[in-house]
């Protein structure tokens, strides 16, 4: 069993989504496929059934990975977080001091991140080294290419 899941509800909601279309739409076509790979005939030697069971694995392994993930959610707007500091569900601006391009990261589990707009998860290089830090901090966070330098313009909640 999992330990808590941060999302927001529209978060939560897109893998209820996703988990709808896995348990149906997706079971179903992977049941059409097995079903036309037996119908050739002799399975032992079928490289389109073994496919289309690899993929009913892969899909039955993602159900059982999202109502896991979903059964351990915690909502971000229900949350008493601090408005001032940059925690998960924080939208920052940020400035690069180095490129002087600024960006606006939505900290967000890693479960939400490709749903979120501008997502950063909360444990990536630059969304662990924003955490904790206030508007006009500067900060200096270890990348793979690097290091990066980001001034903090604004915080606000999502």
């Amino acid at each position: 069993m999992a330990g808590q899941v941060y999302l927001t509800r529209t978060g939560y909601q897109k893998l209820v989504d996703q988990l709808e279309f896995l348990k149906t739409t997706e079971r179903q076509h992977i049941a059409r496929a097995i079903g036309e790979a037996r119908a050739q005939g002799d399975i032992s030697e079928n490289a389109e059934y073994d496919a289309a069971k690899e993929a009913q694995a892969h899909n039955e392994a993602r159900i059982a990975e999202l109502d896991n993930t979903l059964a351990n959610v915690s909502f971000i707007e229900d949350m008493n977080i601090p408005t001032d500091k940059i925690f998960i569900g924080a939208v920052a601006k940020v400035k690069d001091l180095d490129t002087k391009e600024e960006f606006t990261y939505t900290l967000v589990s890693p479960e939400e991140v490709e749903f979120a707009e501008g997502g950063l998860s909360v444990f990536s290089p630059v969304g662990k080294g924003l955490l904790t830090h206030k508007a006009g901090d500067e900060v200096k966070i270890t990348v793979p290419a690097g290091v990066k330098r980001y001034k903090i313009l604004s915080i606000k909640r999502m």
